[in-house]
């Protein structure tokens, strides 16, 4: 009999690996002790203390979400982590307003679940990444260390 899968395990993986690939990169982490929408925060301390509020949005496989909750916070960079449990992980860096026009160009803004009419939080989610959402985010995708801090501090 197969174990129901452990979320809560898939998420601090997702994180541990996120934060070693962001130290890698210069940019140093912490954790706050409460969550309220940020999971993590990247800052660097070299000279001129910067700071940037993140949102992780962990997967096993490939997934790609949008909760509009997190439109009223315009600092905040969501970084979807796919793949955690492979080798190497995939990693995309949108602010709110980059991955609500990747919702609206995929559709899926004209849905119930968008508007808030379903269970749940408004927004949409796919576990079905195809090409089409694939071409979208290639762009976000951080494919080198330097893209750490291009990406979360522009």
């Amino acid at each position: 009999m197969k174990s129901p899968k452990d979320t809560q395990i898939t998420e601090l993986a997702g994180r541990n690996r996120l934060a070693s690939e962001l130290q890698r990169a210069g940019i140093e982490v912490a954790r706050p002790e409460r969550d309220h929408g940020v999971d993590l925060v990247a800052f660097l301390d070299n000279g001129t203390f910067r700071a940037c509020p993140i949102q992780m949005k962990v997967a096993s496989r490939e997934r790609f979400d949008v909760q509009r909750k997190y439109a009223d916070f315009p600092e905040l960079k969501l970084v979807y982590v796919w793949d955690v449990e492979k080798d190497k992980s995939s990693y995309f860096v949108l602010s709110y307003t980059d991955a609500e026009n990747v919702a609206e160009q995929m559709g899926w803004t004209k849905t119930r679940s968008w508007r808030g009419e379903i269970k749940g939080p408004a927004g949409y989610g796919t576990r079905h990444v195809g090409e089409a959402l694939r071409k979208r985010l290639e762009s976000y995708k951080v494919t080198a260390p330097d893209d750490w801090k291009r990406r979360l501090f522009p």
